[in-house]
This record gives structure tokens, sequence and C-alpha cells, in this order.
């Protein structure tokens, strides 16, 4: 039975002499999803409103009515008490129709509007506090490393290229690599929240409204200022109501965040096997096996790595969804919110395991210092100790190269190698080459700005904290 325009659902215009068949209302529907949106649609509307009585559209009565009412739908929303209607499209339409119905003023509320530049100011709205969230999320992530670090200040651990045993350096040198990554993701947030806090209420379906506006005071009214309080509203309006360069922007910054998380993840995973064996992760945060009894599985990190791929397709998904749409609104848009959703809720609650797991992760010192113990981890050391005698750099190379050859073929560790076996490769090697494996003068005389000695990791460390102590 086809629906008459009499109960047409409220979007549609008096074009239609019915509203649509059962299956494209399930088809073309958002609120399933959009309803999220709802406290920041009534942020959006509440200014809107008040700018349309500062215009004259709407009187001082009107204008309180619909504000004391929009808010008394928030409330509902966040009890969880609103009824969403699916036949009323998305989160917009079931707001507007829920404040029509209750207060007669609300029919005048989407004047000078359309659900363009609705949509895209209230994603906006949505979007700024899920920066300022995850933003939230990675400092306290940062501050897990730090703290793991800071108990583990003087554990020294073997560094890896190509996933082969490389140079010495201490355990906190590493997780600090991993604050740095999360600084640059935390600086790329924030660039993204400058870009993205821009107003575009007022652009209306395209190309703005014949109504005397104020746009810069719905822009002040929402906070979409610069530093010094200046109104920030786009200043296209076809360019408004079609822009997604903010959703890709985050999710972009988000897909690097999860490869960032994943290979954190990773060392995690490779270091709690019994083969490395250097930390333990508590119980809360593994699994056991099923079949075998023995097993405690890193699965929060594992899944953590996995979670990666679904943040990386979301990206890949909004960029191909953009590539083809011609100016301006295309209905094909409402597919960014899934999308985007999907990306804020996964590296989130990514960070946030990741930061627990990281709390509860105690470091086997014993195993880290046999590791970090195998003088072939110094066999650039001993180049460098060549260097000092004068020999260029690349002969210094060719011959510890050798040395390291020698050593194999006897079966020994470097460390054992005597003088004259040294001696027999390079004549510049004198009585004290032995001490350059020691360990901890090795890792003493690594005392320039980044590098892992005990001093500048503890200098690093201290960083951070005056960093973290200025936030607070």
């Amino acid at each position: 039975m086809k629906r008459t325009k009499k109960n047409a659902p409220v979007s549609r215009s008096g074009r239609f002499t019915a509203g649509p068949g059962a299956d494209v209302a399930q088809f073309t529907e958002s609120v399933s999803f959009d309803w999220r949106l709802g406290r920041h649609d009534i942020m959006g509307s509440m200014a809107h409103a008040m700018m349309l009585q500062h215009a004259g559209v709407l009187t001082r009565r009107e204008q309180l009515a619909i504000c004391r009412t929009l808010d008394s739908i928030s409330q509902e929303i966040r009890d969880g008490k609103f009824r969403w209607k699916r036949e009323l499209e998305d989160v917009h339409m079931n707001i507007e129709a829920e404040l029509t119905r209750r207060v007669h003023a609300g029919a005048k509320l989407h004047t000078g509007r359309s659900r363009n530049d609705q949509v895209a100011v209230t994603m906006r709205l949505w979007l700024r506090e899920e920066i300022f969230t995850l933003a939230e999320e990675l400092g306290l992530l940062q501050r897990a490393l730090v703290g793991l670090g800071e108990r583990n200040a003087d554990v020294i651990i073997p560094g890896y290229t190509h996933l082969q045993r490389a140079q010495p350096v201490y355990f906190a040198h590493h997780l600090l690599a991993y604050a740095e990554m999360f600084k640059r993701d935390r600086q790329r947030l924030g660039d993204c929240y400058f870009r993205m806090n821009v107003c575009p209420l007022g652009s209306g379906a395209i190309a703005g409204s014949t109504l005397p506006l104020d746009r810069e005071l719905v822009a002040r009214l929402l906070l979409f200022t610069d530093l010094k309080g200046k109104p920030r509203v786009t200043q296209n309006s076809m360019d408004a109501v079609s822009d997604r360069d903010f959703v890709v922007e985050f999710c972009a910054a988000a897909a690097l965040l999860a490869v960032h998380l994943s290979r954190l993840a990773e060392d995690m995973i490779l270091w709690a096997t019994r083969e490395f064996n250097f930390i333990k992760i508590d119980d809360a945060y593994t699994t056991g096996s099923s079949l075998m009894p023995q097993k405690k599985n890193p699965d929060v990190a594992e899944l953590v790595r996995g979670k990666t791929g679904r943040v990386i397709g979301n990206l890949v998904a909004l960029l191909t969804l953009l590539k083809g749409l011609p100016m301006t609104y295309n209905r094909d848009l409402q597919e960014d919110k899934e999308r985007l959703f999907d990306t804020a809720d996964t590296v989130r609650a990514s960070a946030r395991l990741m930061t627990a797991m990281l709390r509860h992760t105690s470091v086997n010192k014993e195993a880290c210092r046999a590791a970090a113990s195998d003088p072939a981890l110094l066999a650039t050391d001993l180049a460098d100790y060549l260097v000092r005698k004068g020999v260029p750099f690349r002969k210094a190379h060719h011959a510890v190269g050798a040395v390291v050859a020698q050593a194999e073929r006897a079966n020994k560790p470097l460390n054992r190698l005597t003088v004259a076996e040294l001696r027999s490769v390079d004549k510049n090697f004198g009585a004290d080459a032995p001490a350059v494996f020691n360990l901890e003068k090795a890792m003493a005389q690594r005392k320039m700005t980044g590098a892992p000695s005990g001093k500048e990791v503890r200098k690093q460390l201290d960083r951070w904290r005056k960093t973290f102590a200025k936030l607070d």
C-alpha cells in the first residue's frame, strides 16, 4: 500500500505525492548509526535559533521555547529515553519532527538552513570532542610508556634491525621512541582540529540564503573561533556543504596512529614470548588456550595489531567514496559517518587498552641483561675503536667483519678473542681493545642528544615528566 502525502516523512516536500517505498526507506535511513550525533545536532540548532531571533525571524519567546524543548530532548537522548524513528531517515529529522510536535514555533527552526550545512556543522562539533578525548587518551598512553621506562631505567636490551640483534639500548629508550611517535600523532590531531574548526552553518543547501543570517554570531556561539576569539566561517558555500576533508584528515591521522599502536603491540608480543622473555603481561590482559593449558596469549596486543587493518580500510573507503563526486552535496556522503565512527571508536579503545596493558606489564631484568650481554652487539664499538686509532671507517668496518668471522670459526664470542687474534686481523688493535666490550662503559659513551646513554635516557625521562607536569 502506497503512503499518501499526508503520511509522508516530514523531510519530503510538497513536491512528492507519496513517501518512499519501505525498501527504499530502509536502504536510505541513517538514524540507526547517526543517532549518536543527536547532542551535537541540538547544539547547532540552539545556536541557529539564537541567530534567527537576532535576525528577527523568531521572537524572543519562540527562541526560548525552542531552546528549552531542545534541551529537554537532549536530556531524553542522554537518558536513553528518546524514541528514534527510522521512517524519519536521520538524526536531524527525528529531532526536528519531535521539536515541531512539542512546540509550534519549531517549524520555523529550519529557516535559512539545509540538512547539507546542518550535517556539516554537526559532524564538526562531534569530531571536535572526539579529537579532544583521543588526545587525552594518547597523553595517558605516553605517561604509561614513561612510567614503565622509569621503573626499569637501568635495564639494557638489544636493539634490533631486520629483527636481528644490532646494538644495545636502554629499555626506556626503546619505549620513549613510541612516546615520540604518539607526540607526533597528537600534533597531527591538533592540526586536523585547527583546519576543521570552521563553521559551515549558513551555507544552506549550496548557495547560502537570501535572509539576513549572521554566520559570525553562530560561529562564536559554537566556539568556531581562533585563539583571539575571532569567528571562523567557511568562505565558499559550495565547498562548505561538500567538504569532508576534515573527516579524511582525521581518519588519516588515526590510521597512522593505529600503525604506531600496532608496532608497539608487535614489540610487546615478541618480548612476551618464551624466546625473548623480556616482559610479563598481567593475566588480566592475556588469555588462555581452549586446548593447551600452558598457554598465555597476548590477545589484547594482537587485537590492537589486528584492528589497524579496519582503520586503514576506513581511510581507503572514504577516499574512494569522495574521488568521483561532482560538486556539491551528494547522498553518497551519508556513507562517511560509519567509517568515521568506527575509526574513532577503534583507535580510542586501542589506545586505552594499550595504556592499561603497559601499566600491568613487568620486566624480566635477568633475561634482558643476558640478551644485552651478547658481545656481538658492540661490534660497531670495536670499529669505532679503530677509527680513534686513525683507521678510515670503511677499513675499520671491514676489519671488524673479519674479526667476527674469525670468532665464528673459532666458536668463540667476540670478547673472548685474544689481543693476538685481534692483531692478526689489524695491527692497530692494542692491549686496551678488549675493554670495548664493557657494556656499561659502552653505553655511557653514547651521550649525544637522542642517544641511549644512561645519562641521556634519564634526561629524556625527566623532560617527559616536566611536559606532563605542565599539562596537569
